[in-house]
């Protein structure tokens, strides 16, 4: 029977992304984000809510993971299902510490409107 392992919520100001991408531009994306995410995001009228939830759903999971470790921010890459379910692809450090830790499961909820955008994760191992 699964477990509850760890449980991760997040909320982030959608304005503090598009002063981001104001502020250093690419590089910011290129550090915080996937190329598949930054793709996926662009395509939107607006990117800046779809980015901010995706800011807070990998900061929503290392809060659930309740690790010391460092895991990198672009080695947590949100995907959308075509029936438009979000789920976590872990890069290889993830992966690993998900592993160790015992994480058979994760599930991911995606959320944003006008300012605001929030991203709940439950782990189970």
């Amino acid at each position: 029977m699964p477990v509850i392992h760890g449980v991760g919520v997040d909320i982030v100001d959608i304005d503090r992304i598009r002063n981001s991408l104001k502020h250093f531009g690419d590089d910011f994306l290129e550090r915080v984000f996937t190329d598949s995410e930054v793709k996926y995001c662009k395509k939107r009228k607006d990117p800046h809510p779809s980015l901010a939830a995706r800011f807070a759903a990998k900061e929503a999971l290392i809060k659930a993971l309740t690790t010391d470790e460092t895991i990198p921010l672009k080695d947590i890459e949100v995907v959308i299902s075509d029936s438009g379910k979000p789920s976590i692809v872990p890069g290889s450090r993830l992966r690993e510490l998900l592993r160790s830790a015992g994480i058979k499961a994760s599930h991911l909820s995606l959320s944003h409107e006008k300012r605001y955008a929030i991203a709940y994760v439950i782990l189970e191992s």
